[in-house]
């Protein structure tokens, strides 16, 4: 599975080092920034959604310690970067998923990379049994899978669903915006039996939401906050059966 992570190290050759192998020996890793120190760090942190971070102890300004006390509720896992050893019993006390030696050793880097995979796909899982359980047996409601447990959504309150790729962003009638790493098609059958229409490839509406259908060969709906969306000609069907 594909692990959104980040790289904090204050050392540009040991930065370099570590996306080299990762990127010719752990493909699955997608580096989404770097660190030199904790505050650059702190910002990746609170401004992503991680699943993985590449932590050395020894920073300019603090330490990896530092940087996990000022995170708080941690929901991604670590791996430890350091040429220290007398630091173990720490990291494992931060319930760090994995301790690796520079010079850092290729088996190894694999080794803790293909651990944290491990641990995630479980909790992906476990995840998706929540999902199905919930939306199937909670009427009106849904729940969407966050890192740290799951949010419950009434369908109501959703607009929209867009798809962007293996991501589903869905729109809601605060103006807010949540994105769930799951394909349009799993919130399609998730939302069967609600009032919502699958009306182009990209796009599944909350036909309670539609103010207005224009025609077209597919034609278009607008929804109560304004949005056109465009109806896919082998979808208009199964839109305008609602409102028959």
């Amino acid at each position: 599975m594909k692990l959104a992570a980040i790289i904090v190290e204050d050392e540009e050759t040991s930065r370099q080092i570590l996306k080299n192998y990762l990127k010719k020996y752990c493909p699955n890793v997608i580096i989404l920034g770097e660190a030199s120190n904790v505050d650059e760090a702190l910002v990746l942190i609170r401004n992503n959604d991680l699943d993985l971070v590449f932590l050395d102890v020894e920073m300019p300004y603090g330490n990896a310690f530092d940087l996990l006390e000022k995170v708080g509720d941690i929901n991604f896992e670590t791996i430890f970067v350091t040429a220290y050893d007398h630091y173990a019993i720490d990291a494992l006390n931060a319930h760090a998923s994995y301790y690796l030696m520079k010079p850092i050793s290729i088996d190894e880097l694999i080794k803790a990379v293909d651990y944290v995979a491990d641990i995630k796909t479980k909790e992906n899982a476990l995840q998706d049994e929540i999902l199905v359980a919930k939306t199937s047996g909670v009427n009106g409601k849904i729940t969407i899978p966050l890192q740290s447990g799951f949010e419950v959504l009434s369908t109501a309150d959703i607009l929209y669903c867009k798809a962007d790729d293996n991501y589903t962003e869905i729109y809601l009638n605060n103006n807010k915006k949540k994105v769930v790493s799951k394909t349009l098609k799993y919130f399609e059958e998730a939302l069967i039996d609600a009032s919502f229409a699958r009306v182009h490839k990209s796009y599944l509406v909350n036909v309670n939401e539609v103010i207005k259908y224009q025609k077209g060969k597919g034609g278009s709906v607008v929804l109560s906050n304004g949005k056109e969306v465009m109806v896919s000609a082998s979808k208009k069907a199964d839109l305008l059966s609602f409102f028959k």
